[in-house]
């Protein structure tokens, strides 16, 4: 009782109020989330009595800087290596190699789609590059529209959380003054058991039964093979990989170049391989793919600081840390996907932090891998429901609640393993760190 009577103290109206304007823009009259958000954050500054503070605007606009320069870099690579026809080339690579043998082709597709979410931490970028990229080869090997597009969806969701670049941790991190370091590993034991669980879910029944075309599988894969794989067409990955092991192998005699330098770095290095593309075009391409993701967290970033100077911020938090333990578990597996609604990003810093701090004798390593990976499921809650819609469109499936349907029972088993993580996380430490 006393938890309901502080929702009616100023800052439970305040978060109310700010949640309120922004359903309203959101829902009703269909603002883009980025612009929803930004009118809930300057509403909430008018209620909460600071005025119309432009300069917390701005900065908070700006407070996602480093994160929005990784997406934006990360997503110039990716079209890059899609330009060049190297994603299309691995990709027909893999599908000859195993197409005999349904159960490693099964994980090996799902691999294909989680990559570009490993490299720009976006499932929409994963949906739109190698999820567009797989989405006919799985109908050709037999897999109905809405299981695929269910595939390429947690697909995209899985390697949004995976290493390297995990972007709600590195917001849960910057929450709590937490290097975004030594992650590598928990995430894997975040994403990995459910990638594997998830490609035999959706793509390895119908590649068993082996129930599909020769002929419309092999025309596809020619089309994907406009470029022969040679050394040259790998020299972007092979530099982007190398810049990132000989940071942090040699970290006292090797420059900090920092993320979005290596992503452009590795990028350039294409002008090499031997093909003939046109850079500014892929650029271009690249910055309008990532615009809808960049201007969410700058949405998210004023959201936050207004909800910092009122005071809603710290309200949230402590009434996650008065939580009684089983209802902190419940709340972790609800409300972390139900505001990743909003924006997962947005979920991992408003939600994501206060939960951390209310698990602090857990690791907090693993307890903010295992939360970001929550919140990623926050991209399958509708209406805005990003890695679902996209996933439905490259399917060309025209109800895409028939994809969330079917991305239900793993979206379960995803929440109810990060809470597993999280209750195991110190016999985890000792066992990994």
């Amino acid at each position: 009782m006393p938890a309901i009577v502080e929702w009616f103290f100023p800052e439970g109206l305040y978060t109310i109020a700010m949640i309120g304007v922004f359903a309203v823009g959101a829902f009703t009259i269909k603002f883009p989330v980025s612009i929803a958000m930004a009118f809930a954050a300057i509403a909430g500054a008018l209620i909460g009595g600071a005025g119309f503070p432009l300069r917390h605007l701005v900065e908070g606009m700006f407070g996602y800087l480093d994160t929005i320069l990784v997406i934006a870099t990360a997503m110039i690579f990716m079209k890059t290596a899609e330009s060049t026809g190297l994603l299309e080339g691995l990709a027909a690579w893999i599908i000859r190699k195993f197409r005999k043998k349904p159960a490693f082709l099964s994980m090996g597709l799902m691999f294909i789609i989680m990559v570009p979410g490993m490299i720009t931490g976006s499932s929409t970028a994963a949906v739109l590059t190698t999820g567009a990229l797989v989405a006919p080869v799985l109908l050709q090997l037999g897999v109905c529209p809405h299981r695929a597009a269910a595939a390429i969806a947690m697909g995209a969701i899985f390697g949004m959380i995976a290493p390297p670049v995990n972007l709600p941790a590195m917001i849960i991190g910057g929450g709590i003054d937490m290097p975004y370091s030594g992650f590598g590993i928990p995430l894997i034991i975040c994403t990995l058991p459910l990638a594997i669980f998830t490609a035999f879910l959706f793509i390895y029944p119908p590649l068993k039964k082996g129930d599909f075309s020769e002929s419309g599988l092999e025309a596809e894969l020619k089309r994907m093979e406009r470029e022969p794989l040679s050394f040259r067409l790998f020299i972007p990955l092979l530099v982007l990989i190398v810049l990132f092991a000989v940071e942090r192998v040699f970290p006292s005699h090797w420059p900090s170049l920092g993320m979005p330098l290596i992503f452009l770095l590795a990028a350039a290095s294409a002008l090499f391989s031997g093909v003939k593309w046109h850079p500014l075009q892929t650029v271009i391409s690249a910055i309008n793919d990532a615009l809808p993701v960049m201007g969410i967290l700058m949405g998210v970033g004023m959201f936050i600081q207004i909800m910092t100077l009122i005071g809603v911020r710290g309200f949230v938090t402590v009434s996650a840390i008065a939580l009684p333990k089983w209802l902190l578990y419940v709340g972790i597996g609800v409300s972390i996907p139900l505001f990743g609604a909003v924006s997962a990003f947005g979920s991992a810093s408003v939600l994501g932090v206060p939960f951390v701090l209310a698990l602090l004798g857990h690791n907090e390593i693993i307890v903010a891998s295992a939360l970001s990976l929550i919140a990623g499921l926050g991209d399958l809650m509708p209406p805005t429901a990003l890695a679902g819609i996209f996933s439905a469109k490259v399917v060309r499936e025209d109800n895409y609640l028939k994809v969330l349907r079917c991305c239900i029972f793993p979206a379960i088993l995803t929440a109810l393993w990060g809470i597993a993580i999280i209750l195991l996380a110190n016999k985890l430490a000792v066992f990994l760190f």
